[in-house]
C-alpha cells in the first residue's frame, strides 16, 4: 500500500547556513509579493476598463493564475526585479509562487463555492518581520547522508540534524520510499526540515482484528474507552500557565516592535520574545507525543474504533470552556485515528454529531431528554443502571460498530438528525443496506434529514 507520508527533523545550522536559508526564505517572499501586486493590478486596470465601457475582448489580457502562468511571468520580469536572483535555488522563487496559485484557486473556489468550510480571504502580502520563513525543494539533490545525521539539499548542501534519520535512510535504503520534497522551516526560533515521502506500507493487521473499542474524549479524562480505561487528561497548557505568565509580563515590560512608528524591538524583547515562544513549543511537543502515543495504541491493537463526529469549533465558543478543549485537541485524535487505523488494517467509524450517546443507557437503551453536564454519573430510571457518564457513552459507540455488521453494509442511522432528544426504547435503526470495508472510515449517519446548525457537546450532552 503507496501512502504520502511526511518526515520532520530538527536542524542544526551554523550561522552561515541560518543566513543562505534565510536568504532562500526571503526569494520566496520577493517572488510571492511581485506576483501578488503584479496580479491585483491587473485586476484592478481589467475593472476600471470595465466601468468606462470597455468591450471584454478590448481589456487588458488577464493574468493566468496557474504556476505556470505565474512562473512565466516571474523569469521574464526578475532580471529587474531581482538582479541577485543566481545566487539562490529557482526553487526559492517557486516556492513563493507555488503558495499564491494556491491561495487564489483557493479564494476563487471559495467564492463560487467550490470549497467547503469557511470563506477564504484574498492573499495578503507577506511581511519580513511577521511571515514564518520556509523554502520548499522538489528537484536537484535530496538525500539523507549515509552516516542518518546529516541530509543534503540544493544550494544549501551538507545540513546536520539535530536528531538522527535512521527511520527513514532505512526505508530508503531498500527502496520502500521515494522522497518527493522537502521544506526548511522556522518554528519558534529552532529550524526543522520535513520530507515529504512516498512510502510503500507492508499490510498490517490489528493485534485484535474482532475487537471493538468506542472512545469518548473530555476534559477531566482525555479519552475514556468502553473497555474501561480511563486515559488521563495531561492539561500540559496549565501546567506550563505559572511560566508562561511570568514569561508574558516580563515581555510586556521590554522595548517591542511598534508597526505603526516603525520601531524596532530592543535585543532584550527578542531575547525574552524568544524564551516564550519556545515554552509554547515545548507545550506543543508535549500535547503531540501524548496524542500520537495514544492513537497509535488504540490504532494498532483493536480492529475497529468509534468516535463521535464532534463539532470543536462550536465547542470553542464556550469562552469557560475553550482553553481547555483546545488543550485537550479532540479533532487531532480523530485526525489520527483515520489515517493510522487505515494503515493498520482497520477502521474507523465516527458516530453522527447528534447521536445522544451520554443521553442512552447502554444497558437497556432508554434515552433521556435531558442530561445536564453537571451529571457526572448516569442513572437510568428504566433498568436502574448507575455508571460513569464518560464510560456510559463509549460503551454506545461501541454498540454501534455491531449495527454496522448486523446491517450486512453500509451506514446505520443513530436516529433522526433533529436538535431534541427524544425518549425511545431503541438506539439504532437501520438505514440501508452495505458495509464499510476495512481499512477505510465508515460514517455512522444520522436517518432522514440534516440538522439546520451545528451542535455543541453541551446541547448534545
Amino acid at each position: 500500500m503507496k501512502t504520502i507520508q511526511a518526515y520532520r527533523f530538527a536542524l542544526d545550522l551554523t550561522a552561515g547556513q541560518e543566513r543562505d536559508v534565510l536568504a532562500h526564505a526571503g526569494a520566496a517572499r520577493v517572488a510571492h509579493n511581485w506576483a501578488l501586486a503584479k496580479v491585483k493590478a491587473v485586476m484592478d486596470q481589467r475593472t476600471a476598463e470595465r466601468s468606462y465601457g470597455v468591450p471584454d475582448e478590448q481589456l487588458t489580457p488577464s493574468l493566468s493564475w496557474s504556476l505556470a502562468g505565474l512562473r512565466k511571468a516571474w523569469n521574464a520580469a526578475k532580471p529587474d526585479v531581482a538582479p541577485w536572483w543566481p545566487e539562490v535555488s529557482k526553487e526559492a522563487f517557486n516556492t513563493g509562487l507555488d503558495a499564491l496559485s494556491r491561495g487564489l484557486k483557493n479564494w476563487a473556489d471559495s467564492r463560487t463555492g467550490k470549497r467547503a468550510g469557511r470563506p477564504v480571504g484574498f492573499p495578503r502580502f507577506k511581511s519580513r518581520r511577521r511571515t514564518t520563513p520556509s523554502v520548499r525543494f522538489t528537484t536537484g539533490a535530496i538525500r539523507v547522508e549515509p552516516d542518518r545525521t546529516h541530509v543534503v539539499l540544493p544550494r544549501l548542501g551538507r545540513l546536520k540534524l539535530h536528531e538522527s534519520a535512521r527511520k527513514l535512510g532505512r526505508r530508503l535504503d531498500v527502496g520502500a520510499a521515494r522522497i518527493m520534497s522537502a521544506t526548511v522551516r522556522r518554528d519558534r526560533g529552532r529550524w526543522h526540515v520535513s520530507f515529504t515521502v512516498e512510502v510503500e506500507r507492508a499490510e498490517r493487521t490489528p493485534a485484535r482484528p474482532g475487537a471493538v473499542v468506542g472512545v469518548d474524549v473530555g476534559i477531566t479524562h482525555l479519552a475514556v474507552l468502553s473497555t474501561g480505561e480511563m486515559v488521563v487528561n495531561p492539561r500540559h497548557l496549565a501546567a506550563a500557565q505559572r511560566r508562561m505568565r511570568s514569561l508574558g509580563r516580563a515581555l510586556s515590560r521590554k522595548t517591542g516592535p511598534h508597526r505603526r512608528t516603525g520601531q524596532r524591538a530592543s535585543k532584550r524583547w527578542e531575547r525574552t520574545a524568544a524564551r516564550l515562544g519556545r515554552a509554547h513549543a515545548r507545550v506543543s511537543n508535549l500535547r503531540r507525543d501524548g496524542l500520537h502515543k495514544l492513537t497509535t495504541r488504540l490504532a494498532a491493537e483493536y480492529g475497529t474504533v468509534v468516535v463521535e463526529d464532534l463539532n470543536v469549533t462550536g465547542m470553542l465558543a464556550n469562552r469557560r470552556l475553550a482553553q481547555h478543549i483546545a488543550d485537550a485537541g479532540f479533532a487531532e485524535i480523530r485526525r489520527q485515528l483515520a489515517y493510522k487505523t487505515e494503515w493498520n488494517g482497520g477502521r474507523l467509524l465516527v458516530a453522527d454529531r447528534w447521536y445522544p450517546s451520554s443521553k442512552t443507557c447502554s444497558g437497556c437503551g432508554a434515552v433521556k431528554t435531558k442530561l445536564a453536564l453537571s451529571e457526572r454519573e448516569y442513572q437510568c430510571k428504566a433498568c436502574g443502571l448507575v455508571i460513569d457518564r464518560d464510560r456510559n457513552a463509549a460503551g454506545n459507540l461501541a454498540a454501534l460498530a455491531a449495527q454496522v455488521d448486523t446491517a450486512g453494509s453500509g451506514p446505520v442511522a443513530a436516529r433522526g438528525a433533529d436538535q431534541k432528544t427524544r425518549v425511545r426504547g431503541r438506539v439504532a435503526v437501520k438505514r440501508e443496506p452495505g458495509t464499510a470495508p476495512a481499512g477505510q472510515t465508515g460514517t455512522v449517519s444520522p436517518q432522514g434529514g440534516t440538522a439546520n446548525r451545528a451542535p455543541t457537546k453541551a446541547h448534545r450532552r
